[in-house]
């Protein structure tokens, strides 16, 4: 109990800014439960906002080692530090923290992240397709399904994939899609018969994915001609991908335009843009829609 109110305390002044007390409480509860990989976590966070980067780089490669599934994202800390970045968020990472957040997913992200996305989107496939009307759009990283409401008066068909299946059982409850499945995107859509979809949407998904070639290999092939892949990414480094503050990914934009044209795209639109807030400010991004010129 002394470990677990340390710990609770040290998540409290940690959202409230307070990294030093943070530090101290994490450190604290470590002498009550020195192998609690959700502390070490803790402390490696403090230290990190501290500028403390050796510290925070030995505290988050100690809660790898306690937890080699890496549910706390300690790969992407590291990443964040100098190390290598992963090809993707951890699946148990993405996994826990949405199954914990899908109950309060929807009223989160509007009301205090004044996000977005689906608006945004929706506006850009619009200006790229006018009145076009879908007859199978592929929702990935669906989530409660805020896209799939707004895309559904101009779709015949919807399928949505999460890795979440809490996630999934809150989409699922909405009654707006056709198909629901729990797996990882680019085996979904491996999955799926060639030319089988005429959009595809990614809203706020590649954050949690830096590497972004099998998926769109696989978006390419499941889209039919003329088809579109529309998304959402967060901007960062001048070329490639790497791991920002808040442990999400960035995409520069020259990233992804190889990656469009590599895979036999056209760039219908790419601009930038901030889907949402974090800490009441606009977290810069870009949002684009591709159209498929090749089979």
């Amino acid at each position: 109990m002394s470990a677990d109110r340390r710990y609770e305390w040290g998540q409290g002044a940690l959202a409230a800014g307070d990294a030093e007390g943070a530090r101290d409480l994490f450190a604290q509860a470590l002498e009550c439960a020195p192998n609690w990989a959700a502390a070490w976590f803790g402390l490696a966070q403090a230290l990190d906002r501290l500028d403390r980067r050796v510290e925070a780089r030995e505290a988050y490669a100690k809660t790898l080692n306690l937890d080699p599934g890496d549910a706390h994202g300690a790969a992407l800390g590291l990443a964040r530090l100098g190390g290598p970045a992963p090809a993707a968020a951890p699946r148990a990472y993405v996994k826990t923290l949405f199954d914990q957040y899908a109950a309060r997913f929807d009223t989160h992200l509007v009301t205090q992240l004044a996000y977005r996305g689906p608006e945004i989107l929706c506006g850009a496939i619009a200006r790229a397709d006018a009145d076009r009307r879908f007859a199978h759009v592929l929702d990935l990283g669906c989530g409660a399904g805020l896209f799939a409401a707004a895309i559904r008066p101009h779709a015949a068909k919807i399928s949505g994939v999460d890795l979440s299946p809490a996630m999934i059982e809150q989409a699922r409850a909405k009654g707006i899609y056709d198909r629901l499945a729990a797996a990882d995107l680019t085996e979904f859509l491996a999955a799926e018969p060639s030319e089988s979809a005429d959009l595809a949407v990614a809203a706020d998904v590649f954050v949690y994915i830096g590497d972004l070639g099998d998926l769109f290999a696989q978006v390419a092939r499941t889209l039919s001609l003329g088809g579109l892949f529309a998304f959402t990414a967060q901007s960062g480094p001048s070329q490639g991908f790497g791991v920002g503050a808040d442990l999400r990914f960035r995409h520069s934009e020259a990233y992804l335009r190889d990656l469009a044209c590599a895979h036999g795209f056209d760039v219908a639109a790419l601009f930038a843009v901030s889907a949402r807030r974090d800490r009441g400010i606009d977290v810069p991004g870009w949002a684009a829609v591709l159209r498929k010129n090749r089979a």
